[in-house]
Parts: structure tokens; sequence; C-alpha cells
């Protein structure tokens, strides 16, 4: 039989366009005599610049398959007569397969994977790319493509994620073209390349049919069966053991267990420990690896020199592209030169600039060292940069749980049986209540606001739940101005993360009282709103002590002091903090700042916490266990809780917060009731189905009017609307995360009507929810956009975890989900979804596939609701019209994703029609823009518990672990 491809040159071509046999759309359209224009050999420079969280794909796959799945090693087992032949070496690595035109090797690790789905919705190829982080791929010598090396006819990028197929406008060849930049119409305007014809070469998870052969249904039913937790576990096996095998599998598959989960009641201090402390282990070593693994080679440095007289190196990061490193502002890394040109050099600094929509580099301010003249400015090329992993935010976090247990003066009795989940008799705290409730310099308050203050300053541990726009920041403020003047105590003010703190700083500030930012060490020269509050510069200008001010202005330009010297500056820098620190009326700090040893000799009997619904319950632990005896926790279990990356740590409860684990103790929260930010119309569904229709709203339809601007809402008076795009999803170019096109693209015009309209662009913001579709929009927006490229990169393009706590006057929400049968992700979230629809206080525009998220129920509802409000519509953005897609019944029911079923019972709904899901998903712009800065880490080697005691469902736990059992603490 004669080859049906020819090699001509260095390009792969067809004899015919039948032996492709096509199963897209585009090459149906091909002429009979056309022909495959294959792969350049050579020349693969790579490009990967969009990417994610490198579970998002996998997690679906976990999630989408894994209850039907067996995680038994019974799974595992070869059927049929080729059992006990030895199989050959291209034979797929999971499942045997070995169908020349069924499997392609993977290049990173020579290894090869056949398109069977087996138990999961990827094909095993596709899986293990996204896995392994691998991304270049070749066909089987006996494939009718031959031994091709996928890869970019136009610049040889080899990346498959990246890679598609476009015919010629002469629709006489068909070539592999990368997404960006050869596939852009912008780059190939001048070329034969009929680029609105390019569709990817991965679909649906799979390398489509023409490329890589589907095995036959016999060929399945004969192979190998693995569950897809033992697909990742042997993939994790072979990051030590790159020949580990099946069988290997087997030995190991006892010694994986999973910990002991979170429960509602806790036995005692120690039972608390020994649950909670190997979780914080899990994450803190999930954590160092990530970091450890973190070194890049061959950067090119560009040298500044800051106000500070400081030396900045600014850099770009590969490893950020691929989604391989998350950096936060105040994180240590090392930069080090071992090139030929000048002696070998290392710095350490702290990162204070991390890739946004203006810039991609990462800015390094370096230490000061001594020995300026030493830091190779006059250099630029070969040098490496290494993350400088902290233990400190874990050693805290461990040692607040050592300290609650052995300590009698950490907590109050009360707050000590409280938090342990014991009954406890209700406790009013005496205090004189004040006559005026509004504290000065603040906002009047209403009703809700006034019933939450009250409650807080009655009660020895309050929850607050502040749903989106109700003055949450206000009514903590004016808690804390009543604490500390009804009480005359001091009060510590914490929140995970140091935007929160500041915002929270800055408002108290306004009061009068006199407020104290303790910041760490690491972010004392990155700049804050309320930099002059800093306990750094309080000592900085209050010039008391003359020899701390000649020893400061030495060591500034000396850049080191003498030992003695050294020794002797510490010792007064110490003496005018603690001064500083013991006048303070107020202490704000974020929940890991509280473990300073700076604050370990200072007992704070008042302490608030806001956000805490973003806080893992061990770090809430930290500014509890300073001496409290009265607690006030400020949050929204409605919307994201804390970001936990290692996925068994999460699923065994460590991304519940301590607010939601009191609700589900029944503690009832005082929930504030009126919202400021919405138009009426765009908080009538969130607080019907989030909220059991309690929020009121405190603006009306015509304050949230923008009459200025022109843009073509379905009804005026309502300016929302979900506009209908049917474009298909691909995975992006780090295999990990997704886009879509299509929507990139109306994003774009969306935004360009808004500017049209005289809005500007700091006042609006695009929220998706994945990586891949973020990079993709902001680079669509430089590309098409047709107003200055500066003005698109004013707008705010992130993630819904970046967007949480803010607001902007108009938000676009690209959906990206759209396929046929992969579902919709971590986009059913309940959370996820209630943070995206109320940052908008003017107007909300939402992209997506209304065939795809009507499936599901929660988006089924949301688009009945847009639907029966006449706000439904498709067609280009100058010609919308009502669309007219009916649904049907939703496929997916939406129910609580319950990780700890037995012990947290059947009630679910809580405080609103959906209860939110304990396990939550993780995405790359939560890493890069939630993670509190100078929160990095929870060592292992604080972790002093034993073995985990007996868990207890609360229905079967004795009543004498409750209160009756146990020394009462005073």
């Amino acid at each position: 039989m004669a080859d049906p491809f020819a090699q001509i040159g260095n390009h792969l071509v067809s004899n015919s366009a039948k032996a492709i046999n096509a199963g897209a759309d585009d090459l149906d359209r091909l002429e009979p005599d056309s022909t495959l224009l294959g792969l350049k050999a050579g020349g693969s420079r790579i490009r990967a610049d969009d990417d994610d969280n490198q579970r998002e794909v996998k997690d679906d796959d976990d999630n989408d398959s894994t209850e039907s799945a067996t995680d038994g090693m019974s799974g595992m087992k070869l059927k049929g007569p080729r059992e006990d032949k030895q199989l050959p070496a291209h034979a797929c690595a999971y499942c045997g397969i070995h169908s020349p035109s069924c499997v392609v090797k993977c290049l990173s690790c020579n290894k090869w994977f056949c398109s069977a789905r087996g138990n999961g919705t990827s094909t095993h190829i596709v899986n293990h790319l996204v896995r392994a982080r691998h991304k270049e791929v070749q066909l089987h010598p006996e494939s009718a493509l031959g031994d091709t090396v996928l890869e970019c006819y136009n610049c040889g990028t080899k990346n498959a994620f990246l890679l598609g197929f476009i015919p010629a406008k002469s629709d006489t060849v068909v070539v592999l073209l990368c997404r960006q930049p050869c596939a852009s119409a912008s780059s190939n305007k001048d070329m034969n390349w009929d680029t609105s014809r390019w569709e990817p070469l991965i679909a649906e998870r799979a390398f489509l049919p023409w490329l890589v052969s589907t095995p036959s249904d016999a060929e399945q039913l004969r192979a190998r069966h693995l569950s897809p937790n033992m697909i990742a576990k042997l993939e994790e096996m072979w990051k030590v053991e790159p020949n580990a095998t099946v069988v290997d599998l087997e030995k190991s598959s006892n010694i994986d267990d999973d910990p002991s989960p979170v429960v509602l009641e806790y036995e005692d201090p120690f039972h608390y420990q020994n649950i909670f402390g190997p979780l914080v282990k899990m994450e803190s070593d999930y954590d160092k690896k990530l970091k450890e693994a973190q070194s890049e080679d061959g950067l090119i440095i560009r040298w500044d020199l800051g106000l500070n007289q400081k030396h900045i190196a600014s850099f770009n990061l590969h490893k950020i592209e691929s989604g391989d490193v998350k950096l936060a502002v105040g994180d240590e890394m090392r930069l080090r030169y071992n090139g030929e040109l000048g002696p070998a050099w290392e710095g350490v600094g702290y990162v204070i600039k991390i890739p946004n929509n203006q810039s991609d580099e990462v800015s390094l301010e370096l230490r000061k060292s001594g020995n300026e003249k030493s830091v190779p400015t006059e250099l630029s090329h070969n040098f490496s940069a290494d993350y400088v992993w902290k233990a400190t935010s874990y050693d805290r976090m461990q040692l607040a749980m050592k300290t609650f247990a052995v300590d009698d003066m950490s907590v109050s009795g009360y707050i000590f049986h409280y938090l342990l989940g014991h009954e406890v008799s209700h406790q009013p705290m005496k205090i004189n209540m004040p006559k005026k409730w509004s504290a000065p310099g603040l906002p009047d308050l209403n009703n809700s606001q006034v019933e939450a203050i009250k409650a807080s300053l009655q009660r020895p541990l309050s929850l607050i739940q502040g749903p989106p726009g109700t003055g949450k920041t206000v009514t903590s403020a004016t808690i804390i101005y009543h604490l500390a003047k009804t009480t005359g105590n001091q009060v510590l003010v914490c929140a995970p993360s140091n935007v929160a703190v500041d915002q929270l700083c800055e408002r108290i500030h306004r009061t009068g009282l006199k407020v104290v930012r303790l910041t760490a060490k690491s972010r004392e020269d990155v700049e804050s709103s309320v930099t002059f509050l800093s306990l750094h510069e309080q000592v900085r200008m209050a010039g008391t002590n003359n020899e701390l001010v000649k020893l400061s202005q030495l060591k500034n330009e000396l850049g080191e002091l003498s030992l003695q010297d050294e020794k002797k500056f510490k010792q007064l820098t110490k003496v005018a903090e603690r001064e500083i620190l013991q006048n303070a009326d107020v202490v704000c700090c974020t929940c890991v700042g509280a473990g300073d040893p700076r604050l370990s000799k200072m007992k704070f009997r008042n302490v608030l916490i806001d956000e805490s619904t973003q806080s893992a319950e061990p770090e809430c632990m930290i500014p509890l266990v300073l001496g409290c005896k009265q607690v006030v926790l400020v949050g929204d279990h409605q919307q994201l809780g804390p970001v936990i990356m290692n996925k068994k740590a999460a699923k065994a409860g460590l991304n519940q917060s301590l607010f939601e684990r009191l609700i589900r103790l029944k503690t009832q929260p005082t929930m504030l009731k009126m919202q400021y930010r919405m138009h009426p119309c765009l908080s009538e569904f969130p607080s019907n189905m989030f909220y059991n229709g309690h929020l009121q709203n405190g603006v009306n339809a015509e304050g949230r009017i923008r009459k200025d601007v022109d843009f073509p809402w379905p009804l005026p008076e309502m300016p929302m609307m979900f506009w209908s795009n049917l474009g298909h999803e691909e995975i992006s170019a780090s295999g990990t995360s997704y886009l879509n096109r299509t929507e990139a693209s109306n994003v774009e015009k969306a935004i360009t009507r808004f500017f049209k309209a005289g809005v500007k662009a700091a006042d609006i913001g695009v929220i998706t929810p994945y990586e891949g579709q973020r990079s993709f929009i902001v680079t669509t927006m430089q590309n098409s956009g047709t107003y200055n490229k500066e003005k698109y990169k004013e707008v705010e393009v992130a993630s819904v975890d970046a967007f949480q706590g803010r607001e902007k006057d108009f938000i676009v929400l690209s959906c990206v989900r759209s396929n046929d049968n992969q579902g919709i992700g971590f986009l059913s979230d309940p959370r996820r979804l209630n943070v995206a629809l109320t940052r908008a206080k003017y107007g909300l525009v939402i992209l997506g596939n209304p065939k795809v998220l009507s499936k599901h129920e929660l988006w089924h509802s949301l688009l009945v609701h847009f639907k029966d409000r006449k706000c439904f519509v498709e067609g280009p953005l100058t010609n919308l019209q009502a669309c007219l897609l009916q649904f049907g019944r939703p496929n997916v029911k939406y129910r609580q994703k319950n990780n700890h079923g037995q012990q947290y019972g059947a009630n679910s709904a809580m405080n609103g029609r959906f209860y939110p899901p304990s396990n939550r998903d993780v995405d790359s712009g939560s890493m890069l823009s939630y993670i509190p800065d100078d929160v990095s880490s929870v060592h292992s080697s604080a972790f002093t518990g034993g073995a985990a005691l007996g868990v207890l469902s609360p229905a079967c736990s004795p009543t004498s672990t409750r209160s009756s059992g146990l020394a009462y603490r005073v």
C-alpha cells in the first residue's frame, strides 16, 4: 500500500485530503486535492504566555469522574487475552493500549499515552500533559502522519496546547499554526493563511481524531483500567521515580492515607491540635515544594536605582507565564550571577511588583548589603532567580494551636469552650452602652449596622455577616471605636490580607483613635495609604531618642553599622517600638502578623478579625491566643473562602473558616441588610438566591443610572444583560486553564463601546474565572482595540478572587466554559458567582454560552432571571436581539459538596438558598492576587502533635466532651 504522505523538503504533505479523515468543519470544506502542510523540522521557539493553576483542568476531571470510578487496586488489571503478553514499548503508560494510530509520545518524559478516556473525561494523553505540565508530543512512526513532531509551521513552537490547524486561502494545503502570535490576524495579514478558520488541535480534552484515532471498543475493553485517583498517584510517583509502573503503584497504594477531617466539636485543645496540625503541615510541605521548585536560569535583568537608593532588578519569569510560579508583593527572592563576564554574585531582595496589565516584569528591590558597588549593574544576561521559602506563617499557626492547648491565659474560659464547640451558657458582657452609635469621622449607621454593633459589644463572641456593599468596613471601624472607648482596653484588629488591613486601618484613624499599623519587616518599604501609621514610620518620625536618630542616619548612609552600633541600634529601636505599641488604642496587622514577636508580651482582650471567612481556621487562632476575652468575627460565608493549595488538606476541611464552623454550630450571625453599591436590578438576584431576599437597597434606581453613558442595554432602566456567546472553549497554552476566543473578542467590543460612551478605563472591570482567558483578553484588547493601547491597559482584567471586596462602575463577566461534555468546572461554585455578580455599581454585562450554563441549576436560575426581565440577548453588539433559546430542565442539580458529611450532618441550607460548597477550586488569579502578601508559608517542623485522636461525629459524641467533663477556664 502506498504511503499517503510524502516528504517534500522540510514539510510533510498529504497526497490526498482523504488521508486526514477530518472530523472538523474546516477540513470538510477542503477541496479533494488539498494537502496537509505539516511541521517544519527544528526551530522550536516555544511561547507559553497564558496559563493557570495547575489543578484546574485535572480537578474538573477528578470532580466529573471520581464518583463513578473505583479507587481500589482491583480496578487496575489488564483484561482479556493480552493480559499475560509483553506490551510493546509504545503502549499507553496508563492502560496499555498500543495501536499506532491511537498513541502519542510525550517528548518531555518519553512515555506513550493513548486517546482513550478510561474512567475520566480527558483522554489519557491530555490528562498526562496537564498533570505533568508537559507540552510537546510526537506521533507514532506507523501512524498515518509518521513520527511527526507537532509544531507550528511558522515559528516552530511545539506547545500542543497552543497549536491548531488552518487552511490556506488557496484551499490546497492545511498547516499547523500556534494560536498566538502566528494565527492572529494582525501577524498574518500579509501571509496566505485564512486566520478566521483556525481551530485548536485539542478539543473536549482530546486530540482531533484525524491526528490521533480513538481506540476501538474492543481495545478499550481489553485495556487496563485505572481510576482517576490511581492515575494521579502514578503521576506523582513519576516525579520521584520516572520508571515506576502500575506494579510499583500497587505496592505503595496503602502508604498515602488521607488525613483525619475536621469536625464540628473537639474533645479538648489537644484533639483540636491533632486534627489541624497535620493539615497545616500538609499545606506547609506542599507550599515549600512548590516554592523551592521555582528556580529559573537565563534571566535578563534591567537595573534601576530606587528613590531610597536601593537597587531594583526587573526581569521576566517565564515560569509565571506558564503557571509554575505564584508570586506576591513582599515575597523574598534570591538573585544570582554565575556568568563569565564578572565574578560570582548573589543578592536577596523583596518583590515590589508582579506582572499586571501594564507590564509582565517582576521587580525585586535588593536589600542593602553594605557593599553596593558589588552589585553587577553593568551586567544584564545569565542571571538566575530562586524563591526564598519562609516558614513564618505556618510556624505561627502551629504555635498558636499549641499555645491554645497549654496556656490557660491564652483565651478566656468562655472563648476556649466556644471555639472547641462545647455547650456554654450565655455570658453577656458588662459594658456601658454608648449614647451615640455613629463614630466621629464615619458615616451615619442604618438599623442593621446598629444592631450588629450592639450585639458585638454585648457578647463575648459574635459573628457579623456583611453581604456585598453593606458597609462592613464602616461597621467594623465603628465597633472598634466603641470597644476602645467603652472598655479602655487596647483592640487588636486583623484581616488575612494587607489590603484589607490597610483599608480598615484608614477608617479607624478617621475616628481619632491612636492607631499603629504593624507590618512584616519585609514590607516596611512597600508604600501604602497608611504608611504614616506604620510602626517603623512612627519610630522614625518620633525622633525622641537622639542616639537612635543618629544611628538610623548613619545606617542609611553606609548601608550597615559596626557590630556594636548595630546591636545598640536594634536595642533602641525595640524600646521605641514597645513604647509606641503600648500607647496605641488600636493595633492593626494581618492574622499572621499577630504572631510577630513584638506583640508576644502584650495582651489584647478585644479582638476583631475582618474578612474572617477568607482565613483558614488556624490562621484566625493566631490573634485570638493573645489573651482574648471578646472577639468579633466579620465576614460573609456566601463569598469566597480561604485559598488552600493542597487538595487533600482542603478536602479534609482546612478550607473551612472558623466563621463557617461556628455557623454550623448554630451560632447566629447578625447580618447587615442595607446595600449601597448596586443598582437595584443588580442586587435582586443575589439577594434572593444567596441571602433569602433579606438584602435591601440603600440606593434607588435613579441614583445608579449613568445617563451620560450610551450603551445598548436591552432595557435602559435595567443596566444589565446576558449576552449569548456560542464560541467554544479551548485549553490555554499552559494546558491547565481555559480561554474562549469568541468571548474575548466580544469583551473587547464591549470595552470599546464603553470608551466611546465616555466611561473611564479605571471605572471598568473585566472578571473571568480563568487565567488563560484573562491573558487572552488582555492580548485581544491590545491587538484589536481601536483606542490607544495604553487606554486598554488601564482596564483591570482579573480573577473573581482579585475582585472580592472591591467594586467598579461597570463589570464585564466572561464565563469562558463552552463544551459538549466537560461541564462548567468551578463556575458551579455559588460563592464564585455571588462575588462576580456583586462587583458592579452601574451596569453588568455577562458573556457566556446559555446552552451549556443552563444545564446547571444555579446558572439556569440566573438565565431565567435575565430572560424574564428581557435582558437575555444575542447577536452583534451593534444589533442585539432578544435571545429566543428555550431552557430545558437543568441536568445538574445544585447540591452542597459536603466533604465532611458525617461530621457536618445533613442540614446544608443556611442563611440563603444555597449553602456554599466546602471544597473550593483554586485559580491562579487567587494565587497572584489573593494570598496575603506576608502569608506565604506554614512550616512542618513546628508541628508537635502526636497521632490524631479518634474523630467523633457530633451525633455520637459523649456529652462529657462538651462542657461538664472539662476544667472550666476563667
